[in-house]
């Protein structure tokens, strides 16, 4: 069977294919034992998502054990800035931890040409995971690479890591277009780039991060989130035309129906999204792809066969990824993903 009829880029290509292909985001991860094994002998986080080896490795291991349509490459949104020379650091039981990028002289620092030699071994790690999953007979899986949208990555470079509003990067927006401007215009050349680069060593869909674009006004929401996200998919069209890209407006709501007129052949909905809105909102000949509750995930039984089932209801005759509305979290027992595995391939 070639290559491009794998039943996830069939669903990118606006076919509704049924059962639906299906991966789960964060699906290598905590919640796995031999993940949990091999991050033990790794001493942190960075190092792990830089040495190809151990990457590649924790990328294919939830292929083999439960064999999703799709392989998403093992990294974070957040290798960028630091391949940018912003700092970063992962601290346990803290998340990820930035300098505060507040003025110009912080934006200046931003050395876009550093970025290719710092994420070389993220594109070796994409050559090691595409090759990895034609020899272990994973012919029908597609590879996934990604980056964190501009304004998501933003936000932690901004406030210094995580936050529950995001109040410092909003009110620079509003008060110094400038200065955020600037760093949003870093932020979308390099990450084209970087996406460019992960196509270029294999990756065979791309998908756009924007975790927190949903703490925006509709007017920022479409200034920073549509606008860079219209340009990062025109520019990989251009470059890559056979590469679809998959959108991710985390918490975007009604704007996703905006969001869809960026050019992603799929948008990612979050937990929150009613998917009747969203079918009213996103045209026909764009997949949807989500969006079960993790916690129903985690809860597993009647609560997760139930809402696995009303997904799959609605999207039935229209091009569907099943996935989560978020990551898997750590808690998560892997006998409850190989039963909803069990159950949308069941799907009739």
């Amino acid at each position: 069977m070639p290559e491009t009829r794998k039943p996830l880029l069939r669903a990118l290509g606006g076919e509704a294919v049924w059962p639906p292909p299906m991966w789960l985001m964060r699906q290598a991860g905590r919640y796995l034992p031999e993940y949990r094994a091999v991050r033990a002998g790794v001493p942190d986080f960075i190092a792990l998502c830089t040495t190809p080896e151990l990457a590649a490795e924790v990328t294919l291991q939830p292929i083999r054990r439960y064999g999703f349509d799709a392989s998403i490459l093992f990294s974070d949104i957040l290798i960028l800035p630091w391949a940018l020379g912003h700092g970063l650091e992962f601290k346990e039981g803290e998340g990820p931890v930035l300098p505060r990028l507040r003025d110009a002289a912080s934006l200046a620092a931003l050395d876009p040409k550093r970025v290719p030699d710092k994420v070389a071994p993220v594109m070796e790690t994409v050559r090691r995971v595409r090759a990895g999953l034609a020899a272990e007979g994973f012919g029908q899986t597609t590879l996934i690479g990604f980056a964190g949208a501009p304004f998501t990555v933003a936000c932690y470079m901004v406030e210094g890591g995580g936050s529950r509003d995001f109040a410092a990067t909003r009110a620079m927006a509003y008060a110094d277009p400038a200065l955020f401007g600037g760093l949003m215009d870093t932020l979308t050349e390099a990450t084209i780039g970087y996406l460019s680069a992960q196509a270029e060593a294999g990756a065979e869909a791309l998908m756009l991060f924007d975790s927190w674009a949903g703490v925006l006004s509709p007017s920022l929401f479409r200034r920073y989130v549509i606008a860079p996200a219209t340009r990062i998919v025109a520019e990989l069209r251009r470059r890559h035309p056979d590469v679809p890209v998959i959108g991710f407006p985390r918490l975007a709501g009604l704007m996703v129906g905006e969001y869809a007129a960026t050019g992603v052949q799929a948008i990612g909905m979050d937990t929150s999204m009613d998917l009747r809105r969203a079918v009213g909102l996103v045209p026909d000949g764009v997949a949807l792809q989500g969006n079960l509750d993790p916690m129903a995930l985690v809860a597993g039984g009647a609560a997760l066969t139930e809402e696995t089932a009303a997904i799959l209801r609605e999207m039935k005759g229209r091009p569907f990824v099943f996935n989560l509305g978020h990551g898997i979290v750590p808690q998560t027992p892997t006998d409850h993903v190989a039963a909803l595995v069990e159950q949308v391939r069941a799907a009739s």
